[in-house]
C-alpha cells in the first residue's frame, strides 16, 4: 500500500492535504465506512482518489451528473490516472470495452450513473473486477429529505453483496442538513462508521442581500467596487445572453454560459474565465460544478435560487484563495411574488405528470413496454412547443419521473468527439496501405492521441484539421469512412440531451407514480423554498449565521460584515452614542470606566466616542476623560 502523501505529491504536486483530508483518507484506509461533509471548495474528489490510488484497486464512483464524471475522468487522464466511465450519453457499443478495461485493472476508477447499477451485465463485470471501495458522490440525493432526491441512488447498498465483497464505502456532499446525513448513512447501510464535517463558515465571504429596482445598475456598482473575476448566475438562457452582451457594451469583458451551448464553445469560455482573459461569466446553474477557480471576488444571483443548498453551493464558489470576496443576492419587490409563481410552476398537477409521461412516450414513438434500458435524444423545448406546456412544468415533472425511478433526464449529455480502434496494428497498416488518403489522418490521429488501440479516447476534429492541413468537414468525412470499413469506431460530438428509460414504457392506466409522495416532494421543495424567502426577506438576522443554523450548525458568532450585521452595528452605535451621553452626564469618565459600563465589543464604543467627538457633543481632555459639552 502506497502513502496517502507520497500519492498527493506525486499525481497533484500538493505537499500537504486541507484541513480533515487526511483524516477522511485515514479513514477510508482502514476500512471504515466514511460520510464526508465538506462545503464547496473544500477538496471532496481527493479524499477518495487518493485511498482509491493507494490501495491500487479499482473505486466505483456513483455520481449523479454526467458533466462532472466527464471533468473528473478528463482531469484524472490528464495527471496519467487511467480511468472510465459509463453514461447513458455513451453509445451501446462504448460499454463493453469499458467493462472490459475494469475487468482486465486498467482502470483505478469507473465512474457510472446510479441507474447502472441494476444492470445485469454490470454486476457481473464488477464481480470480476478487483474492485477496492465505493465512493458515493452529491451524496444528499440518496435521502427522501436531500433537495435531489434519487432513488436508483438506493441500489449503491446492495453493491457491495453483489459483488460479494466488504469494501468500505465513502459518501461525499457539500450541503446536507443533519438529518440528511443520518438518512445518508442509514440507506447506505454504513457499518463501522465515520463522519467527518468541516464547517460551514465561510468568514472570507460577506453576504449580501441588496434590494433594487434597476438591477444591471447594481451590478455595475458592484463590478466597478469589486475588483477581480466574477461570476453572474440567472434563471434562464435568454438572460446569460442578455447580460452577457449589456455588459460587453459596458466595455467589461463578459461571456455567456448555458447547457444549450456547444461543448467546444462552452469549455473554451470556461478556460478563457480561469485564465483571466474574460472578468464575468454570467451562467445559468449548469455552471460551477467541478470549476475551482480559486480567486472570484464576487458571485452575484439575480434571481433567487430554490433551495439554501443551492445558493450555499453556487455563493460558495467566491473566496476559495481565502481571501474576501462578495456574495450578493439582488432583489426587487415584485422577485418574491414572481418567485411564487415560478415555484408553482415547478409542481403543475399530478395529472398533468401522468399526462407529460404519456406524451413523452408518443413524442418518442415507443410502444408500450418497450424501452428499457435504452437511451433517446430528447428535445425539451421542442416537446414543450408541441404539447402547450410551459418549459418549467417539463422539465420538472421530468425530475419527479427520475425520483419515481421510471427514466432518467441527462440535460448534461454533451459528449466530445471519440475514437476507438477495434483492430491489431497489422490490419490497421494493411488498410493504411490500401487507402493512402488514411494515412495522414491516421498517423496524425496516432502521434496526438494514444491508447485508442484500448479506449475510446476524445479527439478534436479542429485540432487534426490543422495538423493535416485540411479543412474540419473532409477530417469528419474520412472519420466516418474509416469507421463504416471497421478500423476505427468513430462517434462524433453529440450535444443534444438524452432521456434514458430505467424501465419500459408503462400503461397510461398503470403508471407507477404517487401522488401522496408528489405532495411530499412538492411539501418539501415550498420548505426550502420559504426559507431562501425568509433569508432575502428577514432585517435582524446574520446572514450568515442564518446559513449555519439552516445545516446544523447553532450558536455562532455574528459574521460582523454582511449587510445586516453592518446595519445593526450602526443600529447599536446610535443607542450606545445616547448611553455614553448619559453616562458622563455631570460627571467625567475615562474610556476604562465606560468600558465598565458598556460590556459589549469595544471597537464599537470606540467607533461611538468617535462620532460624538466629531459632532462636537463631547470633549477629551488633557487627563483623558471624556465630557459632555454644554
Amino acid at each position: 500500500m502506497f502513502k496517502p502523501e507520497d500519492i498527493l505529491q506525486q499525481y497533484w504536486d500538493f505537499n500537504a492535504f486541507r484541513p480533515l483530508q487526511r483524516d477522511i483518507v485515514q479513514s477510508v484506509l482502514d476500512g471504515h465506512d466514511t460520510l464526508a461533509l465538506l462545503p464547496t471548495g473544500g477538496g471532496k474528489s481527493l479524499c477518495f482518489q487518493v485511498p482509491a490510488l493507494c490501495i491500487d484497486q479499482l473505486c466505483l464512483v456513483v455520481s449523479p451528473l454526467i458533466a462532472l464524471m466527464n471533468d473528473q475522468v478528463d482531469n484524472l487522464r490528464k495527471r496519467g490516472i487511467e480511468a472510465g466511465l459509463i453514461s447513458s450519453a455513451m453509445a451501446p457499443e462504448e460499454i463493453p470495452i469499458v467493462l472490459d478495461n475494469c475487468m482486465s485493472g486498467k482502470y483505478k476508477f469507473l465512474y457510472v450513473s446510479p441507474e447502472r447499477l441494476t444492470n445485469e451485465h454490470f454486476i457481473e463485470a464488477l464481480r470480476h473486477s478487483r474492485v477496492g471501495m465505493i465512493a458515493v458522490d452529491e451524496a444528499h440525493c440518496i435521502s427522501q429529505w436531500g433537495y435531489d432526491f434519487r432513488p436508483a441512488y438506493l441500489e449503491i447498498s446492495k453493491i457491495r453483496a453483489l459483488i460479494g465483497l466488504q469494501i468500505p464505502i465513502i459518501a461525499l456532499t457539500a450541503t446536507a442538513t443533519p438529518s440528511v446525513c443520518n438518512d445518508i448513512e442509514s440507506k447506505l447501510e454504513f457499518k463501522n462508521n465515520k463522519r467527518f464535517q468541516k464547517s460551514f463558515r465561510r468568514d472570507e465571504l460577506v453576504y449580501v442581500v441588496r434590494e433594487t429596482e434597476d438591477k444591471l445598475k447594481q451590478i455595475l456598482r458592484i463590478l466597478d467596487k469589486v475588483p477581480g473575476s466574477s461570476v453572474i448566475y440567472v434563471r434562464n438562457r435568454k438572460k446569460t445572453r442578455e447580460i452577457s452582451d449589456w455588459l460587453i457594451q459596458q466595455g467589461i469583458a463578459a461571456t455567456s454560459y448555458h447547457a444549450g451551448i456547444d461543448f467546444v464553445t462552452r469549455a473554451l469560455r470556461q478556460q478563457h474565465w480561469i485564465e483571466g482573459k474574460i472578468r464575468v461569466i454570467v451562467c445559468t446553474n449548469a455552471f460551477g460544478m467541478g470549476i475551482d477557480k480559486p480567486d472570484v471576488r464576487s458571485v452575484i444571483h439575480i434571481d433567487l435560487p430554490d433551495s439554501p443548498e443551492a445558493y450555499f453551493q453556487e455563493a460558495g464558489r467566491g473566496g476559495r484563495d481565502g481571501k474576501k470576496s462578495w456574495a450578493v443576492l439582488l432583489s426587487e419587490p415584485a422577485d418574491a411574488e414572481d418567485a411564487i409563481q415560478r415555484f408553482r410552476r415547478q409542481f403543475p398537477g399530478f395529472d398533468t405528470v401522468k399526462a407529460i409521461y404519456n406524451w413523452i412516450g408518443n413524442y418518442l414513438q415507443l410502444p408500450v413496454g418497450s424501452g428499457e434500458g435504452l437511451s433517446y435524444p430528447f428535445d425539451a423545448g421542442e416537446f414543450s412547443m408541441r404539447y402547450k406546456i410551459h418549459p418549467i412544468e417539463c422539465i420538472q415533472a421530468i425530475r419527479f419521473m427520475e425520483q419515481e425511478g421510471l427514466l432518467s433526464f441527462s440535460g448534461d449529455a454533451a459528449t466530445q468527439s471519440r475514437v476507438f480502434i477495434p483492430v491489431d496494428k497489422e490490419t490497421l497498416y494493411e488498410y493504411e496501405v490500401k487507402n493512402q488518403q488514411a494515412e495522414l489522418l491516421l498517423r496524425t490521429m496516432l502521434r496526438s492521441y494514444g491508447g485508442m488501440f484500448q479506449d475510446y479516447v476524445i479527439i478534436r476534429e479542429r485540432e487534426l484539421a490543422e495538423r493535416c492541413g485540411m479543412p474540419e468537414p473532409e477530417i469528419k468525412k474520412r472519420l466516418q469512412i474509416m469507421h463504416q470499413a471497421g478500423v476505427i469506431s468513430y462517434f462524433p460530438a453529440n450535444q443534444q440531451p438524452k432521456i434514458f428509460f430505467t424501465m419500459g414504457r408503462q400503461h397510461p392506466d398503470r403508471i407507477p407514480m404517487s401522488a401522496k409522495t408528489y405532495a411530499e416532494r412538492a411539501e418539501v421543495a415550498l420548505s426550502r423554498f420559504k426559507t431562501m424567502v425568509d433569508y432575502m426577506q428577514q432585517p435582524d438576522l446574520c446572514r450568515a449565521v442564518f446559513l449555519l443554523e439552516y445545516f446544523g450548525e447553532k450558536n455562532q458568532d455574528p459574521c460582523g460584515r454582511c449587510d445586516v450585521c453592518l446595519k445593526n452595528k450602526d443600529r447599536n452605535i446610535e443607542l450606545l452614542e445616547q448611553k455614553i451621553l448619559d453616562w458622563i452626564d455631570g460627571a467625567d469618565m475615562t474610556i476604562e470606566k465606560l468600558e465598565k459600563s458598556y460590556l459589549g465589543n469595544p471597537e464599537i464604543l470606540v467607533e461611538a466616542l468617535r462620532n460624538l467627538l466629531d459632532q462636537n457633543l463631547i470633549e477629551e481632555l488633557s487627563s483623558g476623560h471624556f465630557r459632555k459639552k454644554s
